[in-house]
């Protein structure tokens, strides 16, 4: 794997409730500039980052219910349906801890599918951060498998912003529970290309960072 195909795998992010509009700019040129797949941003920045990606083949991702997980499926779902509209190509919602750490499974598969309806009816791509650091690894499997039963694309370790990151225990535990019925990605903690390849190695196929030019610079593949 060259740099350029490590680039292609992640999702450049900025979700500091602080970024301004500069910050989003910076993500944007940075993007062009070592080729990353994806702007990561939050709700309200996603119109900007779309139309600093013009014209190039960057996604622009937004956060959804980001990041506790703890509002309204309702508000979930019109959150995603704004984001899309807004010209967002993927979406990555929080699943709801507080209702997972409870055991209401039902709670959290209805406030994912709330949400995977939404992304299905524009085609779109719909991750769900588990926030693993929260979790026991029966809770992490017991979180990937209603994530699929409910139709997500992806689960995703962590939001950055909670207890923890992404370990390559949870990214192997994650992987070997979804298999092939849906795509692992790395978020959280993910600060050299040692660490990124560590993640893809277990199982990932999409790694999130905002320390993604540290990453590709200290890649020597």
């Amino acid at each position: 794997m060259n740099k350029a195909e490590l680039a292609k795998l992640i999702d450049h992010t900025q979700l500091n409730p602080y970024a301004t509009e500069d910050d989003i700019k910076k993500l944007a040129d940075e993007a062009k500039k070592y080729g990353f797949y994806s702007l990561v941003v939050n709700p309200y920045y996603v119109k900007l980052a779309k139309s600093l990606v013009k014209g190039t083949d960057i996604k622009v991702v937004s956060v959804i219910g980001f990041p506790f997980g703890t509002t309204y499926k309702e508000v979930k779902a019109l959150e995603a349906e704004l984001a899309i509209k807004d010209g967002a190509d993927e979406l990555d919602m929080v699943m709801n801890i507080s209702a997972a750490k409870s055991g209401k499974w039902d709670v959290v598969k209805d406030d994912i599918k709330a949400v995977v309806d939404v992304a299905k009816k524009h085609g779109k791509i719909l991750k769900v951060i588990l926030e693993t650091g929260y979790l026991t690894d029966d809770e992490k499997v017991k979180a990937c498998e209603v994530a699929v039963e409910a139709g997500a694309d992806f689960v995703k370790t962590s939001t950055g912003f909670g207890k923890g990151g992404a370990t390559v225990h949870d990214v192997e535990l994650m992987k070997r529970t979804v298999g092939n019925r849906a795509q692992v990605k790395a978020a959280g903690g993910i600060h050299t290309a040692d660490d990124a390849l560590a993640m893809i190695k277990a199982g990932a196929t999409r790694i999130g960072a905002s320390h993604s030019v540290q990453i590709i610079e200290t890649y020597k593949g």
